[in-house]
């Protein structure tokens, strides 16, 4: 056994072959927590089947998955997916770009640390800080945006749309030095590639222009560089081409722009929810006896704004609390299971409860080495975006039943298409 790990290989006695028909993941998402709840009572890890019927796993088990996120004999390059390599994978699918695009998300060892040096010095708790101001500017100017799109529809404004989602989209862009008039298309694009029910030949075309308009990000930094990251990842590029090579340039600033935005705007959407339908932890913050940083932290586990994330392989036949997952297995991280995991997190794991301060920490923002490089800037956006939110609307509430509120398209992302909210009641 690894040490300090729970993760066995397959020569121990007990490796079992999982019981039970796998999974069948639904490409159109949905809430994930009553089939969280279905796979977590038969064990902690599930067979599952991945669109295009290809056969995976998923770890939905804190324990379990913490220790197959640290695991050495796990890894995320996708030469180690079987079924990419034996050509089973068409251009088309839609969790290829998780799987296949050069960068930090499918680099292993050494190359996975260059190429996080190389934009880590961003994402410091210092430079975070720095940052505090700006987005508290920001903050400011969405929330008077934000009045006028309910004054001018009946008292009911999206939440989604005129806050959660320019807030981090326009923060992560000036940090890349992207063009303001880039950043509509940016974020429909990254939405069809995260999405896992989209069309192959949309998803193509999605891809296709996403790259393309990356290409021109890049070109005119390089024209006229600026103090931004994008500039100092191409002359990372050109003065040394074997630090950064350019396709992996574009698959950074692709992870940078979709993780930088798509995470945060879950995260804020998914609070609002919560404090909404659970005013007593509201009153908790707005008195006093609780921090917006706990908001932050309790929303993480109990409704992670990543559902199941792709991909890792086991580069060899590793057993995962008792289940067999065999080598080059595409297997997701249950981060939205692990939050409600009454094994880590206690029998009342699904109560949404701002006082939960013992206990294991959650694993929505990963684990080991890919741990997430935005968790500072996307802690203080989320925790600076709901105090002003609610110091200023105390009493904003959902004006829709939250049980009708459209999904997220997917599985990857975990929350609602749109948050229809009154200011004032």
């Amino acid at each position: 056994m690894h040490p300090q790990s729970g993760v066995a290989p397959v020569t121990t006695p007990h490796s079992v072959a999982p019981a039970g028909p796998p999974h069948r993941m639904d490409p159109a998402g949905g809430c994930p927590h009553a089939v969280n709840a279905r796979l977590l009572a038969e064990g902690a890890v599930a067979p599952v089947i991945l669109p295009g019927e290809i056969e995976g796993m998923v770890v939905l088990g804190h324990d379990a998955l913490r220790d197959f996120l640290a695991h050495p004999d796990v890894a995320k390059g996708a030469q180690h997916f079987t079924a990419l390599a034996e050509g089973r994978i068409p251009e088309g699918w839609p969790l290829r770009t998780f799987a296949t695009v050069p960068g930090m998300t499918t680099a292993d060892g050494a190359d996975h640390r260059r190429l996080r040096a190389l934009v880590s010095s961003a994402f410091t708790a210092r430079r975070v800080e720095e940052l505090r101001p700006r987005v508290e500017t920001v903050t400011a100017g969405l929330l008077d945006g934000l009045a006028e799109a309910a004054a001018s529809g009946g008292g009911v404004a999206d939440l989604r749309r005129h806050y959660a989602l320019p807030l981090p989209l326009g923060v992560i862009c000036e940090l890349l030095g992207v063009d303001p008039a880039h950043q509509d298309r940016l974020h429909h694009l990254s939405s069809l590639v995260v999405a896992t029910d989209t069309e192959p030949a949309r998803a193509l075309a999605a891809n296709r222009e996403l790259l393309e308009l990356l290409g021109a990000i890049v070109g005119a930094r390089a024209a006229a560089p600026g103090d931004d990251l994008t500039s100092a990842l191409v002359a990372a590029r050109d003065e040394d081409g074997d630090r950064l090579s350019g396709p992996e340039l574009i698959g950074t600033l692709l992870l940078l722009i979709i993780a930088g935005h798509e995470t945060t705007l879950n995260l804020v959407t998914n609070a609002v929810r919560a404090l909404c339908t659970h005013r007593d932890q509201l009153a908790l913050v707005l008195e006093g006896r609780a921090d917006w940083a706990d908001v932050v932290e309790e929303t993480l586990r109990w409704d992670s704004p990543v559902s199941y994330f792709p991909f890792r392989y086991p580069t060899r036949d590793l057993t995962v609390d008792g289940t067999l997952i065999p080598r080059g297995t595409p297997v997701l991280a249950g981060y939205s299971a692990a939050g409600r995991d009454q094994k880590a997190h206690g029998p009342d794991a699904d109560r949404f409860d701002l006082a939960r301060a013992a206990g294991p920490k959650h694993l929505s923002l990963g684990h080991g080495p890919h741990y997430c490089l935005g968790a500072p800037l996307a802690r203080m956006e989320a925790a600076i975006a709901l105090k002003a939110l609610f110091t200023r609307f105390p009493d904003l509430d959902l004006a829709a039943p939250e049980a009708e509120l459209p999904r997220h398209a997917g599985f990857v992302g975990n929350s609602v298409r749109t948050l229809p909210v009154r200011l004032e009641r």
